[in-house]
This record gives structure tokens, C-alpha cells and sequence, in this order.
């Protein structure tokens, strides 16, 4: 029974000290929580002080309100695991009374007997009533013996009442512990529904104003448009003087092949007529459709390609010819493949954008700020061609990408590596 005693308070220790090291991380992840939450409290301040969108407020708010349901949940896990501590301390408590009593009334008894027989008189009564020696020795054995029990007994009982206290004391800490956390949660909940309450009213807000909305949208996708069809026309400028190199070429060959090179601008004029050393670069640039190095060294794609519902407004539908990257502020555009730059763009005086072509393909790097490559040059997988645009409203930094074979615009999302 001992050695099952021992046991099982060997595996509750061992589970305190897990519980302990689960603790210190939760604790750790709770102060990273704590500080994710005041950096979007401060860009939240920022965005109402300087009159930003309303729409970026709801996106912060959600990720405020995100945070604040992580930090209820770690501070229940921390409760959670006080609580198992908090019982299994007081299975200790429990278990040493128990002992303690068993071993003070056995002490008792030991005192009381031990002061019937106190007298050395006695003692020696004891031992010269043996009938042998035998019984006499086994007798004096057994009489110091006895007072070692005694006082090992004795000792036993003080290091029982000490660790007591000790038990006593820690569950103590423990209950203000948790009463701290209990009182944390509360506050957390309170501020959650705050926060909450602020983002219906922020929603409502932009339901009263969404024919406004609505109109921005659409604003905004007339410019992407507007922007494309430039695209269009100097991708379909670079196509006829492509193939007006190559109706040369083929003149210089002899007549037959300048007569079908001919033949091929007029059935397809918005292809172009590759020649041998392009249409190895266009091979080389479909043989790595699905691996193509990223056009950021890291982000994320936060619009995809194609007609989809708005981020926010999920009934609105919006176009777009690419894919749009999310970066990091101070980030740098770079080439997904070899290729020589035939147009850089500017949009605005903070919009340009860099057209690169690889035999009948071409990439597009749009929502640059600055440009570092120019027309006619000949540029290298991964290099640097200028720096992508922070969004002044929404503190965002992110690259339109766009993929194109001829005129005809492809999913970019499906030609980049997984990563």
C-alpha cells in the first residue's frame, strides 16, 4: 500500500511540475497577446485621429476583437490548470492530516505507555525478569528500539506539521492567484463586448453610407480597368513590334518564310510570330508554371484573380486581372523569371508599374513607388525592380501582380511556387 501511496504522489508531482512549465508558456503568449492587441489599439487611435476609412477600422477592430478571444481563452486555460493545482495540493493537505493523526494518537499512546514505565526502576524490573539471557538481550533490544521509534516518530511528526504549513501556504497563493485571473477574465470579457458594441456601430455606420461605398468600389475598379487597358495597349504594341522583327527576319531568309510569317500576323494578329530564340524563352517560362519564384520575398496573396465578392462588402463583386500580394512596408518587387523590361508605367507620381517580357509571355509589377529598372533592359530571376507602395489610408504594402500570354490574362496564383 506504501509503495502504491508513493507512487501515485510521484505522478501528481511530476503533473504539478508540467502544469508549471505549461504556466510560464501560457503566461509568455498571454503578454504577446497583450501586446499584439495594444499595437492594433494604437493603429485603431491612429486610423479615427486622422480620419481614415471606415472600412479599415473594421478590419483592425476584427483583429482587435480576434485577439482579445485569444486572451480570454488563454487566461481560462491558465485557470483551468491553477484549479487542477489547487486540487491536487489539496489531496497532499488531506493526505497528511490523515497521517498526522494516525501518527499523533500512536504517539500518544507511545507517551502514555512510556510514562507508566518511566521509572528506571521499573526498566530494570523489566529485563532481571527474564528467564534466560537470551530473553534478557532480546529484552534491552527491544527497549532501545522502542525509544528510537519514539523519537523518530517525534521527528516525523514535526517535518508532517512543517510540510503542512508549507502546503497551506502555497494553496493560499494559489487562491489569490486564481482570483487575480478570475478578476483579468472579467475585465477581458468587458472590454470584448466593448470592443463589439464599437464595431456594430462602426458596421452600421457603413451600411448607413454603403450607395457611398458602393460608388468607391466602383470608382476603384474603373481605375483597375482603365490601367489594364493601358496594359493592353503597350503589351499589344510590343506584339506588333515583335512581329514586325520577325516579318524582317524571315524577308532577310527568303520570301517563303515571309510569306507565312505574314500569314500569321494576319490570322492572329494579337499573337506573336516567336522567333526560334524567343519561343525558347517562352518554353523556359511554361516549363515553370507552378514553381515561378514570388514576386516579394515574403507576403501573402490577399485578393485573388477573377470576379469575387469584396473583402468587406460580400455582396459587391469586384474584378481583378492579377492576384494583389500583402508585404511588409519597405519592400522590394523582383523579377519571377529572366526577361528584358519593355514599358515602365507611371500611373500616378507614387503608382508605376514595370511590363517584363518572356518570349509571348509577360509579368506585370503594379503599385510601385519607385522603379530601379528601365526600358529595354535585360533583367534576372529575383532582381530588384523598385519599391512597392505603402497605402497612405490603409498602411497596407502591397503589389498587384499580373500574368499574361499575348493579350489574354492568366491566373498568376497558379503559375508561382507553393512555397
Amino acid at each position: 500500500m506504501t509503495k502504491q501511496f508513493a507512487t501515485f504522489f510521484l505522478l501528481l508531482f511530476a503533473f504539478a511540475v508540467s502544469a508549471q512549465t505549461e504556466q510560464q508558456k501560457l503566461e509568455k503568449r498571454k503578454a504577446q497577446i497583450q501586446r499584439e492587441i495594444l499595437e492594433n489599439q494604437e493603429k485603431l487611435n491612429s486610423m479615427r485621429n486622422q480620419e481614415k476609412s471606415i472600412t479599415t477600422q473594421i478590419e483592425v477592430q476584427k483583429d482587435k476583437i480576434r485577439l482579445k478571444e485569444k486572451l480570454i481563452h488563454t487566461t481560462e486555460k491558465q485557470t483551468r490548470l491553477l484549479n487542477d493545482d489547487l486540487y491536487l495540493t489539496q489531496l497532499k493537505i488531506n493526505k497528511l492530516k490523515r497521517e498526522l493523526v494516525v501518527i499523533k494518537e500512536d504517539y500518544a499512546e507511545m507517551i502514555t505507555k512510556s510514562y507508566k514505565s518511566r521509572s528506571v526502576r521499573s526498566r530494570a524490573m523489566f529485563l532481571l525478569s527474564s528467564e534466560n539471557f537470551l530473553q534478557a538481550y532480546k529484552r534491552a533490544q527491544y527497549m532501545k528500539q522502542y525509544a528510537s521509534y519514539r523519537k523518530a516518530q517525534g521527528e516525523e511528526i514535526h517535518v508532517k506539521t512543517n510540510k503542512l504549513v508549507e502546503y497551506n501556504t502555497h494553496i493560499e497563493k494559489q487562491k489569490v492567484e486564481k482570483q487575480k485571473l478570475l478578476r483579468e477574465n472579467e475585465k477581458e470579457r468587458s472590454e470584448l463586448l466593448k470592443e463589439k458594441q464599437e464595431q456594430e456601430i462602426l458596421v452600421g455606420s457603413i451600411k448607413k453610407d454603403r450607395k457611398k461605398i458602393a460608388a468607391q468600389i466602383k470608382k476603384q475598379q474603373q481605375e483597375s480597368r482603365s490601367i489594364d487597358r493601358q496594359i493592353d495597349r503597350l503589351i499589344q504594341k510590343a506584339i506588333d513590334e515583335a512581329n514586325r522583327k520577325a516579318a524582317l527576319a524571315a524577308a532577310k531568309a527568303s520570301p517563303a518564310k515571309a510569306s507565312a510569317v505574314k500569314a500569321k500576323v494576319a490570322e492572329s494578329p494579337s499573337k506573336i510570330v516567336l522567333t526560334p530564340e524567343a519561343k525558347v524563352v517562352a518554353d523556359n517560362f511554361r516549363a515553370n508554371k507552378g514553381s515561378l519564384n514570388w514576386p516579394v520575398e515574403r507576403g501573402f496573396i490577399s485578393l485573388k484573380y477573377g470576379d469575387q465578392p469584396h473583402p468587406m462588402h460580400k455582396s459587391l463583386i469586384v474584378h481583378n486581372s492579377g492576384v494583389e500580394i500583402t508585404t511588409e512596408d519597405g519592400d522590394n518587387a523582383r523579377a519571377v523569371f529572366g526577361g528584358e523590361v519593355i514599358s515602365v508605367i507611371v500611373i500616378s507620381p507614387v503608382n508605376k508599374a514595370v511590363i517584363i517580357q518572356h518570349g509571348d509571355y509577360f509579368t506585370i509589377y503594379q503599385n510601385l513607388s519607385s522603379v530601379n529598372v528601365g526600358k529595354g533592359e535585360k533583367v534576372r530571376i529575383k532582381q530588384n525592380l523598385g519599391k512597392i507602395r505603402t497605402n497612405g489610408d490603409t498602411g497596407k504594402t502591397t503589389l498587384k501582380f499580373l500574368i499574361k500570354q499575348n493579350n489574354v490574362y492568366i491566373n498568376p496564383e497558379t503559375w508561382l511556387s507553393g512555397r
